[in-house]
């Protein structure tokens, strides 16, 4: 054997080793990843973190501070956190404190959670599916706002933020190789966890556009279009719906969601719903559907075949608490045995973020009019979604009266995706960059003012069209400041280039 050993050996050096070629190296890595791309935390977000170290280090710039307007963020954009959910966490995380003086409604919700946590902690793992209280609570949640229709706890998986959820059920959608590869339906524009995710899976984009003259509407006819084409070279299995929209500010119809549904119904695709704008509608006229609920208003004969997974987060609508990364999945009409392999794909990272499940709690099951801490409640949930509501107006108001951008009115959500009409010579100079004509755009934005945005071309957009998304979240003053240094920059970019 040692003399086998001797003959496998390497040439060695001096430092005992010959020629190390690594064992994972940019040919060897797995090239499904190298094809993944999140423009939400791209090449534009890189250079504002190094602009951001070069204001530190003392270099001058046109602008003394880097704004981020790339991303939801709501609390980095200084929203303040619910009183009530920061009090309980604080006694969830620290149990000393139910000594101290905090309202008997906030002791009372903490000891609850408490009590359903291995040994009365958040440092113990739970069930792979979520705490069995706190999906009892999500399932009451979803009967409420969908006005009676039963929920089931045994289909609620709890998760670490939405994200996770998705990935999760794209996992279990995609199968196949050539032209029985999975395709999965997704917008443009879209939230590029999903061109992502699938890219590193290897299933098939589908993508249908929304319509931009319509306020980013969804014609069912477009839905048909492209699942015509794709089934030419895949074999389409799901269509993905983000409602309110991201990055595009949209809220459709319930005429479109009933669309959809009967689209699904009839293509037999499984019905993947994000929604976790739910709460995030500003416009007039413009009202929030749940997938699930229309489903069942439409009856059995959709009710009882048309598969449905929908996602909800505690990471936008008036709460904006992306860090603790609590989300939920409802799955319905999912074969049994189907999903006792959803039940082992979870159980495989044990279980999602146990603060990010006892924040969910609170937000599916806040204080009742009758407890101590509802007033304030109510007040502070009040004026989130208040002050979102004027930016929003504020935003698509003040973009309109920049001539080369339009701006839809920015229904819900919590970004705006306004067209840009660029001069021919900066599409031709991006192009000498090798940029896309938008990050050619932003990335200028960004070295003249600091304004960080994400270019429409890491989101898809038509052919010839060029936008940015920008979210509406920083504080008023700063958003107005924000509009006032696009505007100007904008004028200042279509002069040099014409």
């Amino acid at each position: 054997n040692g003399t086998l050993c001797e003959l496998q050996k390497p040439n060695m050096t001096e430092n005992g080793l010959g020629h190390w070629e690594r064992v994972l190296n940019v040919d060897t890595m797995n090239p499904n990843v190298k094809r993944v791309e999140y423009a939400v935390r791209g090449p534009i977000v890189q250079r504002a973190v190094q602009i951001e170290k070069e204001l530190k280090e003392g270099v001058k710039k046109p602008f003394t501070e880097v704004i981020k307007a790339n991303i939801g963020d709501a609390h980095a954009m200084g929203q303040k956190p619910i009183t009530f959910f920061r009090q309980v966490m604080a006694l969830c995380v620290y149990p000393d404190l139910l000594e101290d003086k905090f309202p008997e409604d906030a002791k009372n919700r903490a000891r609850r959670i408490l009590q359903a946590c291995g040994g009365g902690s958040l440092g113990a793992y739970s069930a792979s599916s979520g705490i069995e209280v706190i999906r009892q609570d999500v399932a009451k949640y979803i009967e409420k706002r969908d006005g009676g229709i039963p929920s089931n706890p045994d289909n609620i998986y709890l998760s670490s933020g939405a994200s996770d959820a998705i990935v999760t059920m794209l996992k279990l959608l995609t199968s196949g190789e050539g032209k029985t590869r999975t395709g999965v339906m997704i917008s443009i524009p879209q939230y590029p966890l999903y061109s992502a995710a699938l890219a590193e899976l290897a299933a098939v984009q589908i993508s249908y556009c929304l319509d931009e003259d319509k306020c980013w509407s969804l014609d069912v006819n477009e839905l048909r279009r492209a699942v015509k084409a794709a089934r030419e070279h895949c074999n389409p299995r799901a269509i993905c719906i983000i409602n309110p929209g991201n990055p595009t500010g949209q809220v459709q119809s319930r005429q479109c969601v009933e669309d959809v549904i009967r689209f699904a119904a009839e293509e037999h695709l499984f019905l993947m719903a994000d929604e976790v704008y739910q709460d995030n509608v500003y416009a007039e006229g413009c009202q929030f559907h749940s997938f699930k609920k229309v489903l069942f208003e439409m009856g059995p004969g959709y009710s009882s075949v048309v598969e449905l997974a929908s996602f909800h987060s505690t990471s936008k609508c008036y709460m904006g608490e992306c860090g603790f990364r609590g989300g939920y999945m409802e799955v319905i009409n999912m074969d049994p045995e189907v999903k006792l392999q959803l039940t082992k794909l979870v159980s495989v990272q044990l279980c999602p973020s146990v603060p990010g499940q006892a924040l969910l709690d609170l937000v599916v099951n806040p204080p009742q009019p009758d407890e101590p801490s509802y007033d304030t409640f109510i007040k502070e949930r009040t004026a989130n979604l208040h002050i979102l509501s004027e930016k929003a107006k504020m935003t698509a108001q003040v973009l309109n009266t920049v001539p080369g951008i339009h701006c839809n009115p920015v229904q819900g959500a919590m970004y705006t995706f306004p067209r840009l009409t660029l001069p021919e010579k900066a599409i031709n100079a991006a192009k000498d960059k090798e940029q896309a004509p938008d990050m050619f755009y932003c990335m200028k934005l960004l070295e003249e003012t600091g304004i960080c945005l994400v270019p429409g071309s890491g989101f898809g957009q038509r052919d010839g069209t060029y936008h940015f998304r920008m979210t509406i979240l920083p504080a008023t003053e700063k958003l107005k400041i924000v509009l006032e240094k696009i505007r100007e920059f904008h004028k200042r970019f279509t002069e040099e280039f014409s």
